[in-house]
């Protein structure tokens, strides 16, 4: 069973990046022509034929808007997927972390309440994929300093998911 909640993006920051997104571009909507793009709004991969867009996100920058902290120079902003129309957000039924598949790599970064990196690690996803990061959870959470995590694509640096502190 999974242990902590991988977070999507919200709502009403959703609402926002499909006018504008974090670097101030015009959302672009597509068709997605083939399926698989992980889709931050729901934590899904896409379907071909539905309506998607890749817009710049920046998660501390949001994250601090919320909590009053500073990350300074960490405030970064990449790509993500999300749905061009609103979405109902990740299925109710849904089980175990998005986006997990053995073997993955994935970087499980940590950050502390000012939104400064605190430390990370290289998980590649076991087979017993739910252990695996609940196990790079504890380690992370284990240190009081530690608000929040983001599990990154190693490939792409692209932002997966977000876990708070429990």
């Amino acid at each position: 069973m999974t242990t902590y909640e991988a977070r999507p993006i919200g709502p009403d920051t959703l609402k926002e990046l499909r006018d504008t997104d974090d670097a101030g571009r015009p959302c672009a909507p597509y068709t997605a022509t083939d399926s698989g793009h992980p889709l931050r709004c729901c934590l899904r991969g896409s379907e071909a034929g539905e309506r998607i867009a890749l817009v710049s996100y920046a998660p501390l920058r949001r994250w601090a808007s919320e909590t009053w902290a500073r990350p300074g120079a960490y405030d970064e902003q990449g790509p993500v997927f999300i749905h061009a129309e609103e979405c109902p957000g990740p299925a109710a039924d849904r089980t175990g972390y998005p986006f997990s598949r053995a073997g993955a790599l994935r970087t499980v970064r940590r950050y502390n309440a000012e939104g400064h990196i605190v430390g990370g690690r290289l998980l590649e996803i076991p087979a017993d994929e739910e252990r695996g990061y609940d196990e790079a959870f504890d380690e992370a959470f284990a240190d009081p300093e530690v608000a929040l995590v983001h599990v990154r694509a190693v490939e792409y640096g692209c932002l997966h998911f977000e876990v708070r502190r429990p």
